[in-house]
């Protein structure tokens, strides 16, 4: 049977099962909906690489491995970028971005989080992760090459990237692409995707905050940047993204000092990571560390709107 084919029908049974918990178990459907909400997703996109692989590297996080690549260009010690994939992403689906760093002067490290790509699982288990394992990754590989002279974050990359910063990574600067501002509004997209009402959905928010640890409104980057030193931030969202909204990253700009927010249309929540004037835009605004003085000249970037 083909796999979509055989996927719209375990969605189909999910969806019929968990609409009948909500009426007769909802404990019992918080358990299945909470097991749903750590699973990574099959990655999509593109699979094919707009960079020459990189140097690989290997990284302990609580005794598993994080699989890595660098890209160097030139003698010295270079600023280095990190590249931060998002939920159900890997590294390479940044790798657009090392050319113009890396001849802009960077050291530019990507890397597979828990749970995601080439990488080991994580505490969680297999096929599981969370935020908290994101932000684990990203720390120990900036702790293996070197101070984060800037983060390159997407989707939930950047509320990772934004929590490590919180537990004291420090960034030089930041580019967010599609982010999640907060996860608690996507807990209801995620019970009217799956089915299930309220009865499931405020039990699957309580079992997830006892699993992490701490309340899901800890992750909010709105409130983050009200309360940690913010480096100079560059947010690029789609209009028409279907996964994240652009509001998530207009309360993040309102709340981040300094923040400039850009906007694209017909570019979607992945493919916005391969467009041209994208990759501009985020390579000016981190500039040449080898010539810039001050802020990031900024790009023309026509496909873009205000």
């Amino acid at each position: 049977m083909p796999s979509r084919r055989l996927a719209a029908i375990q969605k189909s049974t999910i969806v019929r099962s968990l609409g009948i918990l909500e009426r007769v178990a909802p404990a019992v459907g918080a358990i299945w909906a909470e097991r749903l909400w750590f699973t990574v997703p099959r990655a999509g996109g593109h699979r094919d690489r707009m960079a020459p692989p990189g140097r690989p590297f290997r990284v302990q996080v609580h005794g598993r491995t994080v699989a890595g690549e660098v890209w160097e260009e030139g003698p010295g010690e270079r600023p280095v970028v990190y590249l931060v994939h998002g939920w159900g992403g890997w590294g390479g689906q940044l790798d657009a971005f090392v050319a113009p760093l890396a001849e802009g002067g960077h050291r530019v490290v990507a890397f597979d989080a828990l749970g995601h790509g080439g990488s080991d699982s994580g505490p969680s288990g297999a096929r599981r992760s969370n935020i908290l394992e994101l932000a684990d990754s990203l720390t120990a590989v900036v702790a293996a090459h070197g101070p984060a002279a800037a983060v390159v974050a997407h989707s939930l990359g950047a509320t990772a990237t934004a929590h490590a910063m919180r537990g004291g990574l420090a960034v030089g600067r930041a580019v967010f692409v599609s982010p999640m501002a907060d996860p608690l509004p996507y807990t209801r997209t995620f019970a009217a995707r799956l089915g299930f009402g309220e009865r499931i959905r405020s039990r699957m928010v309580a079992r997830i905050e006892r699993r992490v640890g701490m309340p899901l409104s800890a992750f909010g980057v709105p409130d983050l940047a009200r309360t940690v030193a913010t480096p100079p931030l560059l947010l690029v969202h789609d209009r028409q993204d279907a996964e994240t909204g652009w509001a998530d990253s207009d309360a993040i700009a309102r709340a981040w000092p300094g923040a400039r927010l850009v906007t694209t249309t017909g570019l979607g929540h992945r493919r916005i990571l391969r467009d041209p004037a994208v990759i501009a835009e985020a390579a000016g605004f981190l500039g040449s560390p080898l010539t810039r003085s001050g802020p990031a000249a900024r790009r023309p970037v026509p496909r873009m709107v205000p």
